[in-house]
């Protein structure tokens, strides 16, 4: 984990809170934004474990979301399902070093693994009634609401960038996890298609 005053939001140098301030999120169509430095730990482990699960379930009050491409809520905590044996738990900026540690102790004597991933991941928030217009110029997953809706997540493409798409709501809303690396790329792709919408920057 970056020592707190070394800590940069990976789409700082754009300005956020300046371009939010000449914005119109009343009449928006699209708003978007960034949530900096969320914690992000990836967990492994047997979803038809019940110790496991028990395990999990007693740090985030979730319970693991064992259907692929689904998600689980509990408080201020959000379980992803990556793969068979792979989830992220989601939480506030700052809860990694403590989440981290309570995993590991209740994973004790279990089959399981936990890793910090938070500073390699940037979130770019993403809702609106035409949010779902603008990922789908560079995504090829069904975006529809009969295939993808609320409380479900995918790994997919969007224009050349790996991400992980996680809607939050029918508004819709999303959580679009992507690589620090290529998150000046995504933004500035963002931009360039929101000039056909009526979009709007949203700051913390």
């Amino acid at each position: 984990m970056a020592e707190a005053y070394n800590r940069r939001s990976a789409l700082q140098h754009f300005g956020l809170k300046a371009a939010a301030a000449q914005g119109d999120l009343a009449s928006a169509r699209v708003v978007i934004g960034e949530s900096a430095h969320r914690a992000i730990v990836n967990i492994r482990g047997d979803g038809n474990d019940v110790a496991f699960v028990g395990a999990v379930r007693s740090i985030t009050g979730a319970d693991l979301p064992v259907k692929p491409n689904t998600t689980a809520q509990a408080g201020d905590f959000r379980l992803l399902w990556l793969g068979p044996t792979e989830y992220w738990v989601v939480g506030p900026a700052g809860s990694e070093e403590k989440l981290v540690a309570d995993l590991r102790d209740a994973f004790i004597g279990q089959h399981a693994a936990v890793v910090d991933v938070s500073e390699s991941r940037a979130v770019i928030t993403l809702s609106g009634p035409d949010a779902r217009a603008v990922l789908a110029r560079g995504c090829s997953l069904d975006l529809h609401p009969r295939a993808f809706g609320p409380g479900q997540c995918a790994q997919t493409g969007l224009t050349k960038a790996n991400v992980l798409i996680d809607q939050r709501d029918g508004t819709p809303s999303y959580d679009i996890y992507v690589l620090k690396s290529f998150a000046d790329y995504l933004w500035q792709w963002f931009g360039l298609i929101g000039r056909d919408f009526k979009m709007a920057i949203k700051a913390e």
